[in-house]
């Protein structure tokens, strides 16, 4: 079994006596149980890792002995996903199967046809809620660089984000070229836009493909939008980083 991953400050992170305390101190003395002994991994989530084992165990904290730190740099080829806002639950779901499969950055976006909609100081907690859930995530799937939570976009937004983009495309059921074709560079950032559960508008897929980004389709079936993006992620990291 893989050792378990908890955060700590970048300034804490170096070879020695690293303490972890707060909430991931509570979570690793109280909840995991850790004992002196037990190999750990250290990160701030941007990429340094710090290997090491329980040396004292607190109520509320740990301290690590760590070996050595290493840092992993960012990667040459980004995976970006606009993700429409999903109704219910549904976008904490995908944000954390998303962080899993191994996304590097999540925009979430304001479509024309969501239902669901961040007013009213929705959007604050909205994203709080979506940036907890990748925490969770990379820690559980043992990732030391993680994604990214960028603020909530619109449509206009996105279409700059297409526009800087190395590649962009949006996920369309009538669209005719499958995604599987899509020729993926080796470098900047690949972007794909996920729509609503009503569906990309006709509008939004005008402005997107005068932004430089075709519509593709994934299959012959219509997915949710809570998994759409999963599934493009799929297959572009099967061109990509799991070959």
């Amino acid at each position: 079994m893989s050792p378990p991953v908890f955060v700590v400050a970048a300034d804490r992170l170096s070879a020695g006596t690293v303490l972890v305390d707060g909430s991931e101190g509570r979570h690793a003395a109280t909840v995991v149980r850790l004992r002196v002994g037990d190999p750990v991994v250290l990160t701030d989530g941007h990429g340094r890792r710090g290997d090491g084992a329980v040396a004292t165990v607190g109520r509320n904290l740990v301290e690590v002995t760590v070996a050595s730190v290493v840092a992993t740099p960012g990667p040459a080829l980004r995976l970006v996903v606009v993700q429409a806002l999903p109704k219910g639950d549904r976008g904490a779901l995908a944000v954390e199967v998303m962080t899993e499969m191994g996304v590097d950055v999540i925009v979430p976006w304001a479509a024309a046809r969501c239902v669901m909609r961040w007013r009213d100081g929705r959007a604050e907690k909205a994203l709080t809620r979506w940036r907890t859930s990748v925490l969770a995530a990379s820690k559980q799937s043992r990732r030391t660089l993680f994604p990214e939570v960028a603020e909530l976009a619109s449509t206009s937004d996105v279409c700059q984000l297409l526009e800087a983009s190395a590649v962009g495309v949006v996920l369309h059921e009538a669209a005719t070229e499958s995604l599987a074709r899509l020729p993926v560079p080796s470098s900047g950032d690949v972007v794909l836009v996920v729509g609503p559960e009503g569906g990309v508008s006709p509008e939004e897929v005008a402005a997107f493909r005068d932004a430089g980004a075709p519509a593709y389709r994934l299959g012959d079936t219509v997915l949710r939008t809570s998994t759409a993006g999963t599934a493009a992620l799929a297959v572009v990291l099967a061109q990509t980083r799991w070959r």
